[in-house]
């Protein structure tokens, strides 16, 4: 009784601070910086990687973005880099996607984890700040979906998996994911969706439906890869930030997986409108 009220108040917490700061640029700005550094930490720990060249890497990039976004400086430059950034990061996320189906373990020579914690843990942040600064004009209603449908997924998945779940999704890697469980979760997303088209008003109902099979299955997928590298570094959870939860790694997995795809998505909207 005590561990689940820890765990609820410690993840209630979690979901005001974020909502929060979501509600003022400068304050998710800083939020996400933090959530980042954080992050960092708790992935090179499970790769037991020793150099602090990620911070650094996450600090200029995380930094010049936002500097040029909030500032709106030559944004025809920072599109450009933005671009870049967009393919490079989707390209080292199929591969480690290639890696979950087709590798016992994750290779993890030097050089991949220093792309790892670039392309992959930098640049989910990176992303996740230029949804909400996707518009001109500041409006964080599409990463506020993103979350709740991320929540949404996780905990059908959960109930679903927990009451009906018999087939294991990916019983070598996490044992009480099912597909019922995962099927469960992405039916409860797609009409979770519904919903937020109707109070954001920003995407209409079918946009939001595509996200919100984007964001259950390569959320998803997230998941899954944490957890193959948590079972490679034989730890339960990626940090103890968050009593009752784990890290904060454990927490944010899914959503910053699935935001370069998200942000895939609205550019690919933004040109065939």
């Amino acid at each position: 009784m005590k561990e689940t009220l820890i765990r609820s108040l410690s993840g209630l917490l979690y979901v005001v601070i974020l909502i929060a700061c979501l509600q003022f640029e400068y304050a998710i700005t800083v939020l996400l910086f933090v959530f980042g550094i954080i992050s960092i930490q708790e992935f090179k720990k499970l790769t037991q990687l020793k150099s602090n060249i990620p911070y650094l890497i996450f600090i200029v990039l995380y930094g010049l973005i936002a500097y040029y976004k909030l500032f709106k400086l030559d944004l025809e430059a920072a599109n450009d880099a933005i671009q870049v950034l967009t393919v490079l990061t989707i390209f080292v996320l199929l591969f480690l996607i290639r890696d979950l189906f087709s590798k016992k373990i994750i290779p993890l020579f030097s050089s991949k984890r220093f792309l790892l914690t670039t392309f992959y843990i930098t640049s989910g942040f990176i992303f996740l700040f230029l949804i909400a600064n996707y518009y001109e004009d500041y409006n964080p209603n599409i990463l506020l979906g993103g979350f709740i449908l991320v929540w949404v997924n996780d905990t059908f998945a959960y109930l679903v998996g927990k009451n009906f779940g018999k087939q294991k999704l990916f019983e070598k890697i996490s044992p009480k994911k099912t597909v019922e469980g995962f099927l469960g979760g992405l039916f409860f997303a797609c009409v979770a969706s519904y919903f937020i088209a109707n109070y954001t008003e920003i995407l209409n109902s079918t946009y939001w439906l595509i996200l919100s099979i984007i964001i259950s299955v390569f959320g998803t997928l997230g998941d899954l890869i944490e957890s193959k590298f948590k079972r490679q570094a034989q730890v339960k959870d990626s940090g103890t930030i968050m009593p009752g939860h784990g890290g904060l790694l454990d927490r944010l997995d899914s959503i910053i997986f699935a935001a370069p795809f998200i942000y895939l998505f609205l550019r690919i909207l933004h040109y065939v409108s």
